[in-house]
């Protein structure tokens, strides 16, 4: 059976992801994406997607607001871009996403299902029970407006879909996966991501089985029968029906003593601060891309102004790639890789950002021709991180941030307050 992976607080964000930031996240998102299903297989694409700290390093390695609850959209919007060209080859399907577009996901699945011979019947119905279950059955003060659901040809899924609450100003995240799911009604979420904001109620746990029942028979026994339960709760001045505790002392508490799930505390603020990262990963990842870099990518380091930086870079991308769960209790770490579209931690160098994007473009074309050195040499970036991070020193977060800033001219830093101007294309996503 599944349970929660986690929570995270995600504060409200306006504003559009600008056309150079766009078509630089789906390429890079797709890129990622083959290096995934190229070492690891689509079942382990699709339980990183269902982690809700995973998802947010990824958007954040992808140069979008390392905190904001704009990565939900602009992720799933740059996979379902980027990986169009090549998702049946793939065998990875995005549908859906945000506003009228999540309403386009049944008939969606239903073309993946005649152009691959998957069950479309099974997925359209799971789309539905998720959404509805969401939106109906979880009454968290949440409204869903986002849905986004990505199937494989195997007939697994993996659903993230998000909700707002506009008095708050929050947006909450809901993470599911079809792997283990034992049921829709018996605590099926991988995850859900926000901030308690008041009583919930969520009919889709599982202690919440004798709710259920009770609004089967208020049903069975028509209007009248409800309408008594209530005149008695208001004799009472009883706001709420509670049917959990009575009689259930175990009620609500994890299953086989397991601890709470991890929470994510993501501020409204914009900066970045020391107290987000885990500095010994900053360090261990600089470390390594400082000694692998002169090993591996050579010929990068002969292009003036940018190639050590972008050994930087792909080093934290390795780490989305390969890194285990518990590297990602701090994405707001890999935000250090390609910067922010808002100028925090510092504006998004589109030199590096290019250059890291042609390497791996490169790295996964070979290793799909079945020459795999270079995406073998990303690899040994991540294993020699881990292996260096006990040992490694450098500069603190503050002297760190100072150093991008000084060199974002250098490297074509770019927010999106900075006046239109016309940049490089990013390289192209044909193969």
């Amino acid at each position: 059976m599944t349970q929660r992976s986690g929570s995270a607080d995600l504060p409200l964000h306006g504003g559009q992801v600008p056309a150079w930031l766009s078509a630089r996240m789906a390429a890079l998102g797709r890129v990622i994406v083959e290096a995934i299903v190229h070492h690891y297989g689509r079942d382990e694409l699709l339980r990183r997607l269902a982690s809700p700290f995973w998802f947010q390093a990824f958007g954040a390695v992808m140069g979008m607001d390392w905190h904001s609850s704009g990565i939900t959209t602009s992720v799933i919007g740059a996979l379902k871009r980027g990986l169009a060209p090549l998702q049946a080859e793939l065998g990875v399907f995005v549908c859906g996403g945000k506003g009228a577009q999540s309403r386009l996901t049944p008939a969606e699945l239903v073309d993946m299902g005649e152009r691959t011979g998957v069950d479309a019947t099974a997925l359209v119905r799971a789309s539905r029970l998720v959404a509805k279950i969401d939106n109906a059955a979880v009454q968290d003060g949440y409204d869903l407006y986002l849905h986004g659901f990505f199937a494989t040809v195997d007939g697994r899924w993996c659903v993230v879909q998000q909700g707002m609450n506009e008095h708050q100003r929050e947006a909450r995240r809901y993470h599911w996966q079809s792997e283990h799911l034992t049921g829709f009604f018996d605590s099926p979420h991988k995850a859900i991501e926000g901030r308690n904001v008041g009583p919930i109620i969520n009919l889709a746990d599982k202690g919440a089985e004798r709710n259920r029942s009770a609004e089967l028979a208020l049903l069975r026994d028509g209007p009248d029968g409800a309408i008594r339960v209530l005149r008695r709760l208001a004799a009472r001045n009883n706001r709420s029906l509670d049917l959990f505790a009575d009689n259930d002392p175990d009620w609500g508490r994890p299953e086989n003593g397991a601890p709470p799930s991890p929470h994510l505390d993501l501020p409204n603020r914009h900066a970045l601060q020391a107290s987000d990262i885990d500095l010994k990963r900053l360090h261990g990842t600089l470390a390594a891309a400082a000694e692998r870099g002169p090993v591996d990518f050579a010929d990068l380091l002969l292009t003036p102004g940018v190639g050590a930086r972008t050994v930087a870079s792909l080093a934290f991308v390795a780490e989305v790639v390969h890194g285990a769960p518990y590297r990602f209790t701090d994405p707001a770490r890999f935000s250090l890789a390609h910067g922010g579209k808002d100028g925090h931690p510092f504006p998004v160098p589109l030199k590096v950002y290019d250059e890291t994007l042609r390497l791996l473009k490169s790295a996964v074309g070979a290793a799909n021709l079945g020459r795999g050195e270079k995406l073998a040499a990303i690899q040994r970036l991540d294993e020699r991180a881990r292996a260096l991070e006990s040992t490694a020193d450098g500069p603190d977060f503050a002297d760190i941030i100072a150093a991008e800033r000084s060199l974002s001219a250098s490297y074509g830093g770019r927010t999106v307050q900075m006046p239109s101007r016309r940049v490089s294309r990013p390289p192209s996503q044909d193969r």
